[in-house]
């Protein structure tokens, strides 16, 4: 019998009967194990946009949980979150192509103050474009084709599956492995780039302790569409038609009949952290801040700004777990040099 999967705090997501379920967990090595890239000259004048990478993050902050909802990395005073990020991008972009730190790098994240006084929307942080990834690809000739559900002119080898710092698709960064369900990125913002509200961005990013009522809970976008429409019975994981793993289960659901307690036929019967429609878990979970799921900029609530990590697929944000990744991600971001 495969076990029901599981969820375990700060070390990330464990689950029973993961073997079973095919899963596996990309690797949190070196942010240049899987390069993919043969650094030319003219990629290195290009390169002005990634994801920053689980493995990165996580060797950048020198925890396994990465660095949650505090950002600063050094940084103090006003505006230490933004500035925090800004370097982290500065230090992942080196490490992936030496001299391409020099940039001038943003995080994209909106702020309720940052440094001035006064709120600061993501979307004009980043310059005006363009902008391309480690391998020379495009993401975006400006703000009006960024500012949009999915970039409008992206290539079509990233528009759905935005790269990290290697140029690497970041929903599977490990190309040896399984894919991983790590989309969600956190922005602070709306779906036009803009501040959300002062509760969604964990205190500025200089916070990760994972008390909500003093933290709020992050907003984030996803960096691969969520594409619910394909869980159309309840489903574990949304690639096959079915919306369950390519194994004996014709659900989706990780036992026959859905599962203990759950005899409609999916994970878990109806609706899940902000899915009131129909999705995985039933009521008061993390969120009811859903929005368009494929929205890059702003699709969902996380449940809490605390370090850690879930990259299985258990459906939307978990409320016991007060994770900024809790709901398919680790707390990465997008990073974009202000010109290529």
């Amino acid at each position: 019998m495969i076990g029901l999967p599981l969820y375990f705090g700060r070390a990330g997501a464990l689950l029973l009967g993961l073997a079973a379920l095919g899963v596996v967990p990309g690797c949190a090595g070196s942010s240049s194990t899987h390069d993919g890239a043969g650094g030319s000259a003219s990629n290195a004048e290009k390169f002005s946009f990634f994801v920053t990478s689980w493995a990165a993050l996580q060797r950048v902050s020198g925890s396994p949980d990465g660095f949650g909802g505090d950002l600063r990395h050094g940084e103090t005073g006003a505006g230490a979150g933004l500035r925090g990020a800004d370097k982290i991008c500065a230090e992942l972009a080196e490490g992936s192509m030496p001299g391409a730190g020099k940039k001038a790098w943003r995080a994209f994240l909106s702020a309720a103050d940052g440094g001035a006084g006064k709120p600061v929307n993501a979307i004009d942080r980043i310059g005006a474009g363009p902008w391309f990834d480690r391998l020379g690809r495009l993401f975006g000739n400006n703000v009006t084709d960024i500012n949009a559900t999915r970039p409008t002119s992206a290539d079509a080898a990233i528009k759905n599956d935005f790269p990290n710092e290697n140029g690497v698709p970041n929903h599977r960064p490990d190309p040896t492995a399984a894919e991983v369900d790590n989309h969600d990125m956190l922005t602070g913002s709306d779906a036009s780039g803009k501040f959300y509200d002062k509760t969604a961005t964990c205190l500025d990013w200089t916070s990760a302790n994972g008390d909500t009522a003093a933290e709020g809970q992050p907003r984030v976008g996803h960096s691969w569409p969520r594409n619910l429409g394909s869980l159309v019975d309840g489903g574990f994981i949304g690639s096959p038609p079915d919306g369950g793993p390519p194994s004996a289960l014709p659900d989706g659901g990780p036992f026959g009949d859905g599962g203990p307690g759950f005899p409609d036929g999916g994970f878990l019967p109806d609706g899940g952290p902000g899915f009131p429609d129909g999705g995985f878990v039933p009521n008061g979970a993390a969120n009811s801040g859903v929005g368009d799921v494929d929205n890059w900029m702003s699709s969902l609530t996380e449940s809490g700004c605390k370090a850690g990590s879930n990259l299985i697929e258990m459906g939307g944000p978990l409320a016991s777990a007060v994770t900024v990744g809790s709901g398919g991600g680790y707390g990465g971001f997008y990073c974009f040099a202000l010109s290529p």
